[in-house]
């Protein structure tokens, strides 16, 4: 009997180390599956780094060092290269990428006209789809649905996005100017002609010369001034419903409105005369050199500008104001899609399902809060500090500019999502600009052609829009009048026009 006992003990002790091998097994099988786990071999888990290259955009004059670059590979476990294209020439090196083969992969696309450049790649499925992916990650599941359907082509997603306010458009003023003339900040399209007149006509800097005028714009009818001076009379943002169908904006008799109003400044000398061929530079100088004393477009720009305004003038002052209604008496603002850049996958770069896994777990891991501040903020106690709960810059503006500033651009996302710090601002004038672009989002004007396609908008409507382009700048001038302008609407209908706006309304 004690034979018996003693051969069942040695079986169920072998049965149990049997069992415990079998679980350590298990164990590691289960830590290298699954997005998310984190010790697979995805990026940002153990192992070896995760090698891939990425295509950005410059926004600086320099390529950054790599020092912020290395706190997100550490962090991430990847081994990155950055293929930096400055800015001005990225679409061109986009396209001859694109066009022989080479793209890297992963691919920011600058914005919305660059995407839809590319709807027919993403239809032919030259690019990963990746909507059938994002649950299995914790972060990039927290993308806003509303946003990402902005993007969807078919009812499929090929990006993944960086988010922007959805509208930063107003105004900034010269508030010493104003003081020195009694005026209060505009609150309609009346009040701010008037600005542009004092400034231009009553000696607002008070040296006794007729050496200032009153708003400083660009060759730019989007970014620049015309379009948010659009919105205030009641533009529909790009198209709008009328006569029961989608039309194009230009054939609203509200932009016609804003066109007069733009003539009526550029008769009276209120805003630069060569404003259609002005650089956006050019047009922040005249403003910071104090020629000028209106700026429309991005009020976060106070912050900038105020910069090198202080540098020239140590008494400037600026304000800013969101809320200019229009002749009804009512406010709009417009607003884009809610993204900015894309980050796109071509299938002729990310040959395996499993390598596409692995760089969308690198980007779930850019989404946590700390590697999302390395690239927005840069390293705490070095490019800012983290006050009241945000993040206040270095002063040296030109260190950050050198070593943080570019891996902005390869944020997912945005702080409701990411969870990066917000931005404290010791200069009261940008912090005003935050809070006025918040407020924006309650009267936003979108643009219903979003999700909406059209193949002849595709292929022509870039070339379509510069004739529009140019007859909406020669009626501004003075070149032609309210029957040329018309005239050139006809020609963007017979040309490929009708065939957009019926194409669109077929698509909704």
């Amino acid at each position: 009997m004690s034979n018996w006992k003693k051969s069942m003990g040695i079986m169920l002790l072998l049965l149990l180390l049997t069992l415990v091998a079998c679980n350590n097994d298990s164990a590691t099988e289960g830590d290298n599956s699954g997005a998310n786990d984190e010790t697979g071999d995805e990026g940002g888990s153990a192992g070896e780094p995760y090698s891939f290259t990425m295509m950005a955009n410059l926004h600086t004059p320099e390529v950054p060092n790599e020092k912020v670059l290395e706190k997100i590979e550490e962090e991430t476990n990847t081994d990155i290269e950055i293929q930096w294209v400055p800015d001005n020439n990225y679409e061109d090196r986009l396209n001859t990428a694109f066009a022989t083969n080479s793209l890297p992969e992963a691919v920011f696309l600058k914005n919305q006209t660059t995407f839809i450049q590319f709807r027919d790649a993403l239809e032919d499925e030259q690019f990963w789809e990746v909507g059938q992916y994002l649950d299995q990650f914790e972060n990039l599941s927290k993308l806003k649905e509303n946003v990402l359907d902005n993007t969807r082509v078919n009812g499929n997603l090929y990006t993944l996005y960086q988010g922007r306010p959805l509208s930063r458009q107003g105004l900034i003023y010269r508030k010493d100017w104003a003081d020195n003339l009694g005026l209060e900040a505009p609150t309609n399209t009346d009040e701010f002609m008037e600005m542009a007149r004092a400034f231009t006509e009553d000696d607002p800097d008070g040296n006794g010369k007729d050496d200032t005028f009153g708003v400083t714009d660009r060759s730019d009818l989007v970014y620049g001034a015309f379009k948010t001076v659009s919105s205030w009379f009641g533009t529909p943002n790009n198209w709008g419903e009328k006569d029961g169908q989608l039309q194009p904006e230009f054939m609203f008799d509200e932009y016609k409105q804003t066109m007069d109003f733009f003539r009526e400044m550029h008769e009276n000398g209120y805003i630069n005369q060569d404003f259609p061929v002005t650089s956006k530079p050019d047009q922040q100088e005249f403003f910071k050199n104090g020629t000028a004393g209106m700026y429309v477009g991005s009020m976060a720009d106070v912050v900038s500008i105020n910069g090198d305004a202080v540098a020239i003038n140590h008494d400037v002052k600026f304000d800013v104001q969101n809320k200019i209604e229009g002749p009804d008496g009512e406010f709009g603002i417009w607003s884009i899609p809610g993204y900015g850049s894309l980050i796109m996958f071509p299938k002729s770069a990310v040959e395996s399902e499993d390598d596409l896994l692995k760089i969308l777990g690198f980007l779930d891991k850019m989404m946590t809060p700390e590697v999302a501040n390395y690239a927005f903020w840069g390293i705490e106690g070095e490019h800012y500090e983290v006050k009241e709960g945000s993040a206040l810059p270095t002063d040296d503006q030109a260190l950050f500019d050198r070593e943080v500033k570019p891996y902005q651009a390869l944020e997912i996302g945005d702080p409701e999502t990411n969870g990066r710090y917000e931005g404290f601002f010791e200069y009261d004038a940008k912090a005003k600009a935050e809070e006025l672009i918040k407020d924006n989002e309650n009267y936003l004007i979108e643009d219903p052609t979003v999700p909406l396609y059209s193949e002849t908008y595709v292929n022509d409507g870039a070339i379509l829009q510069e004739g529009m382009i140019d007859a909406t700048y020669q009626y501004i001038l003075g070149q032609i009048d309210e029957a040329g302008f018309d005239k050139a609407v006809e020609k963007w209908k017979k040309e490929g026009g009708a065939a957009i706006i019926e194409e669109f309304n077929a698509s909704k």
